[in-house]
């Protein structure tokens, strides 16, 4: 299914992995400057607005943001319990108290999250782990074996959901999968665990035997160059960022993070 929801093609994906991580940097970073309302969704609406260019399916989008929004909240409690009270009073406990201000900083704390989290799911989508860390080898000038070690693990991580699925339809086959849901995660976590450890260490004696830990200068297949692309990209999340701030400067809800 995911295979539909997939676009063909896309505009990003011709933009170098390197552009990319650059991209998730400075669409999150600047965003720290405030906490406010405006900015986050003003950031979330503009980079929701690029989708088309990522290839990626919207219903893909709200999938892999399912965990982020779902424990986005949590964010928030914090400052809606314990911020400094600020105009009228809602509620009050001990120690937390819930009043206008924190309500406020509850929200834009959330929406900060998500405005955090999803450029990264809108950058990382659909690049393939070979191609970053060519980009990474190449363009960023990283060393080839802590390149080809972040490889390696990326191949690996494929392998442990199929792991996990297996594991989990195994443990059901023979009755022992449909009670004890904590425990149950708990014993295949080690069990995951277990396997991890024998993986890993088989993959290194491999990767050693064939010179990936070789101090020789490595050759790489396929190039990985930056073009005028990626120059549109970089402007463009830069767009995205004073956009944003500004937007809550004209709104009046810029509140610089250390005021």
């Amino acid at each position: 299914m995911t295979d539909v929801l997939v676009r063909r093609g896309a505009w990003l994906d011709r933009v170098n992995p390197v552009t990319k991580l650059l991209l998730a940097v400075l669409l999150s970073v600047p965003l720290f400057a405030s906490i406010d309302v405006v900015s986050a969704l003003t950031a979330i609406a503009l980079q929701l607005l690029c989708m088309p260019l990522t290839g990626l399916h919207p219903v893909t989008v709200l999938r892999r943001m399912a965990p982020v929004v779902l424990f986005a909240p949590l964010a928030g409690l914090s400052m809606l319990l314990y911020a400094e009270p600020e105009g009228e009073i809602y509620w009050r406990l001990g120690f937390a108290v819930v009043s206008e201000g924190s309500l406020a900083l509850a929200v834009a704390v959330t929406l900060r999250v998500i405005a955090l989290g999803l450029p990264t799911i809108l950058l990382f989508g659909r690049t393939d782990p070979t191609e970053l860390a060519d980009a990474l080898s190449q363009v960023a000038r990283l060393p080839s074996r802590f390149v080809l070690g972040i490889l390696a693990g990326t191949r690996m991580l494929g392998l442990f959901v199929d792991d996990w699925r297996t594991m989990a339809l195994a443990r059901r086959a023979r009755g022992v999968g449909d009670r004890g849901a904590l425990r149950r995660f708990f014993s295949m976590a080690f069990v995951l665990l277990v396997f991890a450890v024998r993986r890993g260490t088989k993959l290194a004696m491999a990767m050693e035997a064939r010179g990936f830990g070789s101090g020789i200068e490595r050759t790489w297949s396929r190039p990985s160059r930056l073009s005028g692309r990626d120059a549109v990209a970089l402007a463009a999340g830069i767009l995205i960022m004073a956009l944003s701030l500004g937007a809550a400067v004209a709104a009046g809800t810029f509140r610089f993070v250390w005021s």
